[in-house]
């Protein structure tokens, strides 16, 4: 199972989106308030959802489903 984190805040429609995405495709991941860490906030402020996927930011704003299921499918974890 590969190690997900997503940077979100609260209030992000999108973010929902995405964990709600995530969840679809059978990943736990960690989840990251980005306003709770003001280096992060400065990073990310304009960009959540941000998606890690074992430490490479595959993802900002929207997920690319289609993208997803290659990543998953090349690592074994989605057939």
């Amino acid at each position: 199972m590969p190690k997900v984190v997503l940077y979100t805040r609260q209030g992000c429609h999108l973010c929902q989106v995405a964990a709600t995405m995530l969840a679809r495709y059978g990943l736990a991941y960690e989840s990251v308030d980005v306003d709770q860490d003001a280096e992060l906030r400065a990073r990310y402020d304009q960009c959540v959802p941000v998606v890690e996927i074992d430490g490479r930011e595959r993802f900002r704003g929207r997920i690319d489903e289609l993208l997803l299921r290659r990543l998953l499918s090349a690592s074994g974890d989605v057939s």
